[in-house]
């Protein structure tokens, strides 16, 4: 049909070695909220259902491939000759391919995929040869626009005029643009200048010398050009991203009490009339139900946490829990890989590692579940009911049956029965006198 998009192509730049990062690891494996770099121009450019996907890697390249591993057709720029070099390595690839190419940047997370598909549908609706996505921000390029509003000429900003360095709109490097074209334009390109290399910004001179129409977008929101190169860039970016997520979650009824002190990861997901309170650090492919109340200076991580728990102050979701509805995890309680079922109590000064644990029990201050014996992890059963009285050592592997009860400052190291009271601790003795007695040594 005449209305429908083109095929599309969409190349990711991510062989840069990253050099101002001063980090062994490749750029674009640094995370940001809890996801690499990467991983947002790829889900941006996954939006718009792209016939081929290619991801352009150099520095790290194995380790980039290893991490996102059929996600995306790696293409290989072993001799990093600049960015026209790295889209020109993708010409083989793209042979047989026709249709609109996209070109992304493995460094630029904020990018959406809304914006982009902005940029599809300006091409179809306008007839432009190229699409540029131009933003004010702080890069060199400076777009300047002739009479009727399309790209006159891209100028760095070493070599433009007084009046030229006033403008702000900046041309981000983002292109759309038929693939046929883009082999031709970049065909003419050549590399003398200082580095040495292939500007991929230089198709758009030669598009505007062939009479091509070149129209650049502007972005609604310029920060979603913001790429990383340093570590306060990355910083940067990452509090916009969570100024994203926590928008977000509050648009869909989580109240967030104090934005500036929370943090939550890209992939968590938390149910309506929940309450984050101040302080609370929230990982990981993280589910919270609804209701749920985090009380201050909480970390979950990696973990699912069921409708109407309340958990904290300063307590502890390690990976791989699930906390069942309606249990109240309280104050400086650790849970470690411990499934915790509905309306379970731990209250205060506990440790759950490695258990499973039934409905309805409880958990008195100060108790501990033993896991580790140093060599291996062993897992404890806590029937349903069951109460673990203060100062309580379970010693893994154990089993605590329904019902059960065992008695304040026992360490358990054998299984309990169902409705059975367990106390193991020393007979307790009381010696008249002995004060006096100590006293008088003394003197």
């Amino acid at each position: 049909m005449a209305n429908e998009h083109p095929a599309l192509a969409t190349l990711i730049l991510a062989a840069g070695k990253g050099t101002r990062m001063k980090s062994a690891r490749p750029k674009v494996l640094h995370e940001l909220c809890g996801r690499s770099l990467f991983s947002y121009p790829l889900e941006a450019a996954r939006s718009l259902d792209p016939k081929r996907l290619l991801a352009v890697v150099g520095h790290g390249a194995e380790a980039v491939r290893e991490r996102f591993a059929e996600q995306a057709e790696f293409v290989l720029q072993a001799e990093q000759r600049g960015t026209g070099h790295a889209v020109l390595e993708c010409r083989s690839a793209l042979q047989d391919f026709r249709g609109d190419v996209l070109i992304l940047y493995g460094d630029t997370p904020l990018l959406t995929g809304e914006t982009l598909e902005r940029m599809r549908a300006h091409k179809r609706a306008s007839g432009a040869d190229l699409i540029m996505l131009s933003a004010e921000v702080d890069v060199p390029g400076i777009v300047i626009r002739d009479e009727g509003g399309s790209v006159a000429r891209i100028v760095e900003a070493t070599d433009a005029a007084p009046d030229e360095l006033g403008i702000a709109e900046r041309n981000t490097g983002v292109y759309l643009l038929d693939g046929y074209l883009l082999w031709k334009l970049l065909a003419q390109v050549d590399d003398d200048n200082a580095q040495g290399e292939l500007y991929l910004t230089d198709i758009v001179e030669v598009a505007v010398g062939e009479g091509r129409r070149v129209d650049a977008l502007k972005l609604d929101e310029s920060t979603e050009a913001l790429g990383v190169n340093t570590r306060r860039e990355l910083a940067e970016a990452s509090q916009r991203m969570r100024d994203r997520i926590l928008n977000r979650l509050m648009d869909g009824g989580v109240t967030i009490v104090d934005p500036g002190t929370t943090f939550v990861d890209a992939d968590v997901e938390i149910g309506a009339d929940s309450v984050i309170e101040p302080g609370c650090v929230i990982s990981g492919p993280t589910r919270i139900g609804e209701g749920v109340q985090l009380r201050p200076h909480c970390t979950i991580e990696s973990s699912e946490i069921g409708d109407h728990v309340a958990i904290g102050p300063s307590a502890h979701i390690r990976p791989g829990c699930v906390i069942g509805e309606g249990s109240r995890i309280g104050n400086f309680v650790e849970v470690k890989n411990s499934v915790i079922g509905p309306g379970v109590k731990a209250d205060h000064l506990s440790y759950i590692g490695d258990a499973d644990v039934g409905a309805g029990a409880s958990f008195g201050c100060g108790s501990i579940v033993v896991n580790y014996d140093g060599i291996s992890k062993h897992r404890t059963r806590v029937g349903e009911r069951a109460f673990v009285g203060c100062n309580v050592n379970l010693i893994a592997p154990l089993e605590i049956e329904a019902d059960a009860f065992v008695a304040a400052g026992s360490t358990i190291t054998k299984d309990v029965a169902e409705q059975a009271l367990a106390v193991a601790r020393a007979r307790q003795r009381n010696i008249e006198g002995w004060v006096a007695k100590r006293n008088q040594k003394r003197d």
